[in-house]
């Protein structure tokens, strides 16, 4: 008797074709409305047509802000394919300002786009031209938008928010200054089978403010009245990683090819870790918090990503 061995064919799915990367474009809007939303954070929402066609990613996406200098004319930095190399040309004192934001929201569908910004330095510090101009903007302003030409999410589209699907357990903590992105991430986030924990300090307790956030997840807010910048978040996030049972089991060392100087790094590969940190704001203060995370706390460096959105003793904005 002949026996026959019968082979089942399995069917591998073709791999997801990867998407094109966004060329990052000029994008001419105005002030639609302004909303103070607390003395620190004033939200800026921007309309025109051309953002019917902006590229959302979501979550904490970066986009640049074009402010005009003292009314000097830009339009040829507009109009240049080569736009970066005509504003190194520029002379100094006619360049705009270009300051990098946040998206807090985008609705192509109505040509809208919402950016909150921290009012720095308005009570007798160092303002930035931002916050100079956010704190007096109004309704039919114009203001000159880049960001990508097409939606797609990751760092292409200055997406930097990227947990490996294993982590579980999440930590997010920011000064003033990530505020907005810390709050995107949160409102969009699905936390079924996670344990969600933002630490955020602000300036005063009146900016404390009230997010739309999934159930489960919980925001710990720090006033630092007149405490010096990160002197509270250092205990916050120990304590905030011990109630989510990250880190503290043994202290790790800090790797030796990580360059002290370091402000900003993301892991590339989605790891297979349970936590995941995120750190913004002032570049020492995540420096010194990264440096709590994984030297002091065990957590794994590829578990931490951190970025210096500025710097003190900089201007703010």
């Amino acid at each position: 008797m002949t026996s026959a061995t019968s082979t089942t064919a399995t069917a591998v799915a073709d791999p997801a074709p990867e998407l094109p990367a966004p060329e990052y474009r000029f994008f001419t809007t105005r002030v639609a409305r302004v909303a103070r939303l607390s003395p620190a954070f004033v939200r800026i929402t921007l309309t025109g047509p051309d953002l019917a066609d902006f590229g959302v990613a979501g979550d904490d996406q970066r986009i640049k802000l074009v402010l005009r200098r003292d009314g000097e004319p830009f339009e040829d930095l507009l109009d240049s394919p080569a736009w970066y190399e005509t504003y190194l040309a520029m002379p100094e004192d006619r360049r705009p300002h270009v300051r990098t934001y946040t998206v807090r929201a985008a609705r192509p569908e109505v040509a809208e786009l919402d950016v909150d910004l921290v009012l720095h330095g308005l009570d007798g510090g160092h303002a930035g031209p931002a916050a100079s101009w956010a704190a007096v903007a109004a309704p039919g302003d114009p203001v000159v938008v880049m960001g990508a030409d097409r939606p797609g999410t990751g760092r292409m589209w200055g997406v930097e928010w990227s947990p490996p699907p294993t982590a579980t357990r999440l930590l997010l903590v920011g000064d003033e200054t990530a505020v907005p992105a810390v709050s995107s991430v949160l409102e969009s986030l699905d936390p079924r089978g996670r344990r969600v924990v933002a630490v955020l300090e602000v300036p005063a307790a009146a900016d404390v403010l009230d997010l739309r956030l999934p159930a489960g997840v919980e925001v710990r807010w720090l006033a630092r009245g007149g405490r010096a910048r990160g002197e509270l978040l250092a205990p916050a996030v120990d304590a905030a990683l011990r109630d989510l049972g990250i880190g503290h089991e043994q202290a790790g060392e800090e790797p030796e090819d990580v360059d002290p100087d370091l402000l900003w790094e993301v892991p590339e590969a989605a790891g297979t870790d349970e936590c995941f940190a995120w750190l913004a704001g002032e570049a020492g203060m995540v420096k010194q918090l990264r440096r709590l995370l994984v030297r002091d706390l065990g957590v794994p460096r590829t578990s931490v990503a951190f970025m210096g959105y500025w710097r003190l003793g900089g201007t703010l904005g």
